[in-house]
């Protein structure tokens, strides 16, 4: 399925059924009077926030959305029936926005979550609501009212345990498909990743959700490379897993090029907890390794771990340290 996780759409809301102008007509009765019933409610716009989605490419092509006319009121004093509602499914994680995509109106966080995007509109009153003792017999009904019709932007932003980033080329994707059922793109040239991935890790007879966030270059918070578009899912994710490939020269540079981006993007970002890791070590030589890894240590302040996504090697230590600071950040949310 296709990665999408930004969407315009467009909703409204049903109109209100009209009021009936209607008499009571039966053998017998002389004055039989005013029946017309009132008309029906308009259909809502409900949106919903439901398991299995991870992305919103249902609204690539359908992207008007219209709830039912409430149904016109009848004679008999017959009130119009409720017009149907439309219901956005939609995944965890999505926010909603106003036409100008910078107005936050909702943040869908919660399996099961249900709001009403916009109510339909009130039928109009029959004539039999108009009766009185002065005027027995009016002939007033009327309209139902309008409903609400807007446009709206849908971002969605993955929420997992674990991200992954790092610079292009890092290891990312390998990691994910050796660690997981996720089998992402990958290749032996930068950008192989496009759109952000979802896998789910075990450890043992727990497990957790690792998402591979396409690469970070110097200047993404400024829209550079794959741009901001992506580093918004880093916003949601409880810790990270900071890849560096250690066959390039400078493993400290590439790691700063990625915090500096971190902080500059903000949203808490660079205050995420961070596990640091020197990846691609089945292609290096134990020295290459060890002063790499001491250098990498000095620039990140943390210590580093040593492993290979292709061989496995120190992956599985690495994460049983994953799942500790899974477990810990979900106390600490929860707390």
């Amino acid at each position: 399925m296709k990665f999408l996780d930004q969407a315009k759409i467009y909703i409204r809301s049903g109109n209100g059924g009209a009021g009936c102008v209607g008499f009571r007509r039966e053998k017998f009765i002389e004055f039989g009077g005013p029946d017309g019933g009132d008309g029906g409610r308009g259909g809502d716009v409900i949106v919903e926030c439901v398991d299995g989605l991870n992305t919103l490419i249902d609204y690539r092509y359908a992207q008007h959305f219209k709830a039912e006319t409430g149904h016109h009121g009848m004679g008999s004093q017959r009130t119009g029936g409720k017009g149907k509602d439309v219901v956005l499914r939609l995944p965890r994680g999505t926010q909603i926005f106003a036409e100008d995509n910078e107005t936050l109106l909702l943040d869908m966080t919660e399996i099961g979550q249900k709001v009403i995007l916009a109510k339909g509109g009130d039928g109009g009153y029959g004539n039999l609501h108009y009766k009185t003792s002065t005027n027995r017999a009016p002939r007033r009904a009327d309209k139902g009212w309008p409903g609400v019709e807007m446009a709206l932007w849908l971002r969605l932003k993955l929420i997992a345990d674990i991200g992954l980033v790092g610079l292009p080329n890092a290891g990312k994707s390998t990691f994910l498909s050796s660690n997981s059922n996720a089998r992402p793109k990958i290749a032996d040239y930068p950008f192989t990743t496009l759109h952000p991935g979802l896998g789910v890790v075990k450890v043992g007879d727990r497990e957790f959700v690792m998402a591979d966030i396409p690469g970070l270059i110097e200047g993404a918070h400024e829209g550079a490379g794959l741009g901001t578009r992506f580093l918004g899912h880093v916003e949601r994710c409880r810790a990270l897993l900071h890849l560096v490939d250690g066959t390039q020269d400078d493993v400290a540079g590439a790691y700063k090029t990625v915090r500096s981006e971190l902080r500059a993007y903000g949203g808490n970002l660079a205050r995420k907890k961070e596990i640091v890791a020197l990846n691609k070590t089945d292609a290096m030589t134990e020295e290459d390794i060890e002063a790499k890894r001491a250098t990498l240590a000095k620039a990140s302040r943390k210590t580093v771990h040593v492993i290979s996504g292709v061989s496995g090697q120190g992956v599985q230590p690495l994460l049983h340290e994953l799942m500790k600071l899974v477990e810990k950040q979900t106390a600490k949310a929860a707390a």
